[in-house]
C-alpha cells in the first residue's frame, strides 16, 4: 500500500500518518487497463477513473459544460504509480453534469441556563462531474 503527500509517494512502512491520503494499487480485471488519477480541486484530494461520476467543491459553469483539472498529484495503472515531476504535464478531462446543494446541516448553539438558543442551517453547493479523460 502507498500513501500520497503532495507530490511524494512513500511505502506503508516508512510512514504512518493517519492524515495520510492512502492510494491502492489496482491489478488487472478482464484484459482492461485500469486508469486513475489524484487530482485536487477545492483543496481536497479526489481519486478518479475515466466514466466515474464525482462530486467536488462548486465549480463555475452550467451544465455539460467542459472542465479540465490541471492539478493532477499522482497517476496509476497495472504498471504502477507516477507521482511529481512525472505528472506535472497530465490534466484531467470533465464535464459538468450537475449544479445542486447537498442536504441541509443543522447547526444549534445552546447555553444551559443561560437562556441562549441559536438554531442556523448551511446547504453547502457542489458539482457532479463526469470524468471523460485522463491526459498523462
Amino acid at each position: 500500500m502507498l500513501f500520497l503527500f503532495g507530490d511524494r509517494v512513500r511505502r506503508a512502512d516508512k510512514c504512518c500518518s493517519a492524515t495520510a491520503l492512502v492510494v491502492s494499487e489496482t491489478g488487472r480485471t478482464g484484459g482492461k487497463r485500469i486508469m486513475y488519477a489524484v487530482i485536487l480541486t477545492g483543496g481536497k484530494q479526489y481519486k478518479v477513473a475515466v466514466g466515474e461520476d464525482v462530486f467536488v467543491e462548486k465549480l463555475e459553469g452550467e451544465d455539460g459544460a467542459a472542465v479540465t483539472f490541471d492539478t493532477v498529484l499522482a497517476i496509476g495503472d497495472d504498471s504502477g504509480i507516477k507521482a511529481g515531476e512525472a505528472v506535472k504535464a497530465a490534466n484531467v478531462a470533465g464535464e459538468i453534469v450537475k449544479q445542486g446543494k447537498n442536504k441541509k446541516i443543522v447547526i444549534f448553539k445552546y447555553k444551559a441556563k443561560k437562556g441562549y438558543r441559536r438554531k442556523n442551517g448551511h446547504r453547502q453547493p457542489y458539482t457532479k462531474v463526469r470524468i471523460t479523460a485522463i491526459n498523462a
